[in-house]
């Protein structure tokens, strides 16, 4: 299969169109219109600091029902606990940052190179991105930040400074979605730590068939901390 590059129209080959990986296309740019469409089609950005914009669609997908959430029992009362505290959209910005920076064991160096925090960040400003915050005795310990698209989020990064800090914002980001009556949540990459949330590997039809429904489906609020 060919890897299509990409030019100034925000449009995408067709995401079965991608290579076994799931490397579709290169170029392009990171405004918000090209994120939003990307999203829309199950595609997403992953590069690094020294390489062109590369576009994928990965199969298969792992992705979680908000009602299928599974809580074990230990971090249920972590949860209960009020050990953290926890918040929407505080500080989308710290919380990219620590994602960028945090060092993780499996990774050498981001993927959230400085252009693409620059793009969440303006998607954040246009009401598409949004953040959760994990807090202790005012200090941000953990947290996370995803797309949201009608009713589908996608995730992209979390990162902890303290035991479960993470794990509980992402409770927190399932049960509201599940108020929100989201359809889905895209995990992109299959982990044992989204597996035990109870997220299943789908593949890429099955996935877009439910995208494209959640994805058509009515905004929920923009402002999540008002809510």
């Amino acid at each position: 299969m060919a890897i299509y590059r990409l030019f100034e129209s925000p449009i995408f080959p067709d995401p079965e169109e991608a290579e076994p990986d799931g490397l579709l296309a290169v170029g392009g740019d990171l405004s918000v219109p090209r994120l939003l469409a990307a999203y829309a089609n199950g595609i997403f950005p992953w590069y690094a600091e020294d390489s062109p914009i590369l576009w994928w669609s990965t199969d298969p997908r792992l992705v979680l029902i908000p009602d299928h959430l599974h809580v074990s029992k230990s971090l249920r009362r972590v949860v209960n606990s009020g050990r953290f505290s926890v918040t929407f959209d505080q500080d989308f910005h710290g919380v990219i940052r620590s994602c960028a920076c945090t060092p993780r064991p499996d990774q050498d160096g981001t993927w959230i190179v400085p252009e693409m925090m620059d793009a969440y960040i303006r998607l954040h400003a246009a009401g598409f991105a949004h953040s959760v915050e994990s807090w202790r005795d005012g200090r941000l310990v953990g947290g996370l930040y995803g797309v949201s698209l009608g009713r589908a989020f996608f995730g992209e990064s979390m990162f902890f400074c303290e035991p479960d800090a993470s794990k509980v914002a992402f409770v927190h980001l399932v049960r509201r979605l599940q108020g929100f009556g989201f359809a889905l949540i895209d995990c992109q990459q299959t982990t044992k730590h989204l597996l035990r949330f109870g997220a299943q590997e789908m593949n890429r039809p099955r996935f877009l068939e439910l995208l494209r429904d959640a994805a058509q489906a009515a905004e929920p609020p923009g402002c999540w901390n008002c809510v």
